[in-house]
């Protein structure tokens, strides 16, 4: 590194190191949020920036942003493109800018298939602070760095990603395309606890106008649902993502219910469309079934014991099986499940749910 490298990076260090505030929105906090900011091989205008910190919580005016871009790009390798406005951004071609230490090729390997994962459910803001270490990872697996390997460990590095794929147990659907701006909106006013109003069509057609308090965002196969309150109710809904029209961020924060827990709300069966009653079922399972309870129970309290079908068809000998029983969440997504099974089942408790199997 040569005497003027050093000496930038010396003068940068000491301007991140001029606030010494224990507070999230110290100085130094802005400067490092806007250089994650700042991608690698397209510029960011320096509109779009200011925005981005604006959405991530930063209070920061135009005229400090203004300083704080003159400070990085004469600090750092940032290249800044004076040839139209609003100006643009972008790290020098040979910049190494911000990455992490000693990533190796296996930790590469689980920041992109994370990546591949979270990405339908990070808000802009998020994805932007991370896509530097995404980059980081792909060019690990692509560059020198992996090169070096002997050949054989550098071939496997680069072919897992081929190798590992998340599936889906239901018939694959494409996913519902998304309106302009809904998700970036929602996930938005999502992390930072602000009212939305909303334009929803729901699913007979109706368009209405609403103010909600975002709670939550839950992927369901190749759909997003939004977990919500609608402003004057206590009662949560479950808001398709897809069949927003439209997103406003009102910008007016809302305090989260303090029994309000995604995690529980998801336990108890409120995007299986029930309403959270459990219920003891009890029904003969064919061997094969009786296999796969085993290996992925319906709760913790699931038991199996070994019992002859109770009811053969005519003419038929009772097949071997079990007797199944467990402590499930009623709910029309179980019926649905249970209806499926066919022969592999046979109600025995409790009649209400085998009854509306044999209804629908």
């Amino acid at each position: 590194m040569s005497g003027v490298d050093t000496q930038k990076k010396l003068r940068m260090c000491a301007m991140l190191a001029k606030s010494h505030s224990t507070e999230p929105d110290s100085m130094s906090d802005r400067y490092l949020e806007i250089l994650k900011r700042i991608p690698r091989h397209r510029k960011i205008s320096a509109t779009e920036l200011f925005q981005q910190m604006q959405d991530a919580g930063m209070d920061v005016t135009r005229r400090s942003f203004q300083r704080y871009m003159e400070d990085i790009c004469a600090n750092y390798d940032i290249e800044e493109d004076r040839s139209s406005r609003p100006h643009g951004y972008s790290w020098k071609a040979n910049a190494v800018g911000l990455s992490l230490p000693g990533l190796n090729a296996q930790e590469a390997l689980l920041l992109l298939l994370a990546e591949q994962q979270l990405t339908p459910l990070l808000p802009a803001s998020l994805k932007s602070s991370l896509a530097p270490f995404f980059e980081q990872a792909k060019r690990l697996l692509g560059n020198a760095h992996i090169a070096e390997q002997p050949g054989e460990k550098k071939r496997q590095a680069r072919e897992w990603l081929d190798k590992v794929r998340v599936i889906s147990t239901t018939v694959p659907v494409l996913p519902p395309k998304l309106a302009d701006g809904v998700f970036e909106t929602v996930s938005e006013a999502l992390l930072h606890n602000r009212m939305l109003n909303i334009v929803y069509r729901n699913a007979k057609g109706e368009i209405k106008d609403k103010r909600i308090k975002p709670l939550g965002l839950a992927q369901a196969e190749a759909r997003l649902f939004l977990v919500c309150l609608f402003d004057g109710y206590n009662d949560t809904r479950n808001l398709a993502l897809h069949r927003i029209l439209s997103a406003q961020n009102t910008g007016i924060p809302f305090e989260r219910p303090a029994n309000f827990d995604l995690k529980t709300y998801d336990a108890n069966g409120q995007f299986a469309y029930g309403k959270g009653e459990l219920i003891p079922l009890k029904m003969w399972v064919s061997e094969y079934l009786a296999l796969l309870m085993k290996e992925t129970p319906l709760s913790e309290d699931q038991t199996l014991e070994p019992m002859l079908e109770p009811e053969p068809w005519r003419g038929e000998q009772p097949r071997n099986g079990a007797l199944l029983q467990a402590t499930v969440v009623q709910s029309d997504l179980l019926v649905r499940w249970l209806r499926g099974q066919g022969r592999g089942i046979v109600a025995l408790h409790p009649k209400k749910i085998f009854e509306l199997i044999k209804c629908q």
